[in-house]
């Protein structure tokens, strides 16, 4: 078979990250010596701190923290390169072995450096009440007020180091491999070998024959790897639940809401709001069925762009940076002059190749460094949406880095999403307010009402199936994958309804999530972000230029307080469980608006 990376040049075909910033390479000696001396500085630190932390003065703690911040930092850009290394292909057996070394000597690192946590959480609640509010403290009062969360489902040091040493031939090696798995799998298409994105960048073609067809050979290709990967997730599953069973966590998601540092509570209040109003789904499907002309809509066809002018229209590389730079450049100049840096300074691998990782994401790395941002582009309006997307995150994470250092710049995962989301925005209005035609209007709508969709309704549905996925293997023992494909299947259907037929094809769709794996309960910090960001940018409208210098305040403060803290800056209360209702009312009403869109358009399509 041809080996192909796509079939249309988009200028993409060579934009690829600089990682020299970190390393020169794979073979670097510097990598090495770095390990070497972190390896000593840590036993340095092990020495002077073990034992002590409950005595340590105010400024004791402080240089404590700054001096392992340090550590991690320069540990940080060893694991960052490795990780980038092995995105670009995860077939290089190099990159593999890189990776690999590094998570060993990382576990290491970390087994000697667990006392910190572990001694401050054990300090006395009304001596260590005392030291937070020692002033000399204040930068890092948020994380060590954070960590004592933590303190009911800690072990002791040798538990917890042991933990640590089989995470990296358990679950560590079980997500690599699930990673390695996708990244080599070819989908054969009409003569070609395509990569998985290029097989999924087929479902949004005009044609309903390349939809159908590519989505058979998707589903084609992933039953080949059905035996392998349903023994990946229930692997996964049962060491998640043992864990969990050893901390004491109450439930199969509790660890993931205190990292995300929001209450059982609210996570439940955003769940509940999101599947009551599932009807706006059907609501949208409806529509979109009507305005295709087919007699039923199916799995394939969820993404069918509208039979209208450039409906089909792809965008070269150079033309998708245009429009999200003007975009973000309108909202802010400063937002705008770090998002060039990532163009200029080749901090963006957009490539197609051969064994990449499929998706996009944003690395933060470290403040000695900066983010990167991987992509698969391939030239379709949605990849404009992901390069403002990724762009927002990367802008977050930079700003963050810099205002805040190491510990306080990572944001729970909740609000992770709010930079990006809030990026795709910008740019959505934008281009909906400089295009004079209404089909094209219409388009440009329906393309953003189910992007919103990808983002709340769908990522609910998916947490709704990590939920059934877990409570079954708790109670169930090992799952079959068509146990699995049933509760998949059960999951969706409640989103769908009756507007969307679901094939028994689509019943394997779960088995190519790597969210799932790698950090089980994310998902549903998509429809956090996205409500936010629908409220955010409400508040935007309102305010204008003044609601800007707030806005990049909260970016920067990274996670330097409590989310719902840092977001009252721009008038956003989190504990207020009608919030999540303000923002599905703001889809409902997307929906409404490209309702009366499409019958002012096509009028006969409704009569």
């Amino acid at each position: 078979m041809v080996e192909t990376a796509t079939e249309q040049k988009t200028g993409a075909e060579t934009v690829v990250w600089d990682l020299s910033v970190l390393y020169s390479g794979v073979d670097d000696a510097a990598i090495q010596a770095d390990m070497d001396a972190i390896a000593a500085d840590v036993q340095a630190y092990v020495a002077q701190y073990r034992g002590r932390v409950a005595e340590l003065t105010a400024d004791e703690l402080f240089a404590a923290i700054a001096a392992v911040e340090a550590l991690y930092d320069r540990l940080g850009r060893i694991g960052a390169f490795a990780q980038l290394l092995f995105s670009e292909d995860t077939n290089n057996p190099q990159y593999g072995a890189l990776v690999q070394k590094v998570t060993e000597y990382y576990a290491h690192i970390s087994q000697q450096l667990l006392f910190f946590e572990l001694e401050w959480n054990e300090v006395d609640d009304a001596v260590a009440e005392q030291l937070l509010d020692d002033p000399a403290l204040s930068k890092y009062r948020h994380y060590l007020e954070a960590e004592r969360r933590y303190k009911p489902y800690q072990l002791s040091e040798a538990e917890e180091k042991l933990l640590v040493e089989k995470a990296v031939t358990g679950r560590n090696a079980w997500t690599r491999f699930f990673t390695q798995l996708m990244g080599a799998a070819r989908y054969e298409y009409e003569g070609e070998s395509l990569t998985q994105s290029e097989i999924l960048a087929k479902l949004y073609d005009p044609d309903r024959d390349v939809r159908r067809t590519a989505s058979q050979v998707f589903t084609d290709g992933l039953r080949k790897q059905m035996m392998g990967v349903t023994y990946i997730f229930n692997v996964l599953a049962a060491d998640k639940a043992s864990d969990d069973r050893l901390r004491g966590y109450p439930s199969w998601v509790s660890s993931r809401n205190l990292s995300n540092k929001v209450d059982d509570a609210v996570v439940e209040a955003l769940i509940e709001s999101v599947t009551s109003n599932y009807d706006i789904v059907a609501r949208h499907y409806h529509l979109k069925r009507a305005l295709l002309g087919y007699d039923e809509l199916t799995e394939y066809d969820r993404y069918a762009p509208l039979p209208v002018k450039d409906s089909d229209r792809t965008y070269s590389w150079d033309e998708a940076r245009e429009i999200v730079q003007n975009a973000y450049r309108a909202f802010s100049p400063q937002m705008a002059d770090i998002a060039q840096r990532f163009f200029d300074e080749n901090w963006i691998h957009a490539a197609l190749r051969p064994g990449k990782r499929g998706g996009a994401f944003s690395a933060g790395t470290v403040p000695s460094a900066h983010p990167f941002i991987l992509l698969n582009y391939t030239g379709q309006a949605r990849d404009v949406m992901t390069l403002a997307h990724e762009l927002g995150h990367g802008v977050h994470q930079y700003l963050a880095a810099q205002a805040q250092g190491l510990i306080n710049s990572s944001t729970p995962l909740t609000t992770a999403e709010m930079a990006s989301t809030f990026g795709e925005m910008l740019v959505f209005s934008d281009m909906m307010q400089k295009e004079p035609d209404a089909e094209a209007r219409l388009s440009m709508l329906v393309h953003k009402v189910e992007d919103t969709f990808a983002t709340v309704f769908r990522q609910v549905s998916m947490n709704r199936f990590e939920d059934l996925l877990h409570t079954a293997r708790r109670e169930e023992g090992e799952l079959t994958d068509e146990r699995i494909n049933a509760l998949w299947m059960q999951s969706q259907r409640a989103m769908f309804g009756d507007s969307v037929k679901l094939g028994e094809n689509y019943g394997l769709w779960w088995s190519y999530v790597p969210h799932f794996l790698h950090t089980p309960g994310y998902v549903y910090a998509y429809a956090f972000g996205e409500l936010l960001v629908l409220a955010l940018f409400n508040i935007y409208k309102e305010r204008g230029a003044d609601f800007v210098p707030q806005y990049l305040a909260v970016l920067e403060a990274g996670g330097s307080d409590w989310p719902h803290r840092i977001l009252e800056k721009v008038g956003v209360d989190l504990t207020d469980h009608e919030f999540w209702k303000a923002g599905l009312d703001a889809i409902r009403d997307l929906v409404a608006q490209e309702e009366a869109l499409a019958r002012d358009v096509y009028p006969d399509k409704f009569a």
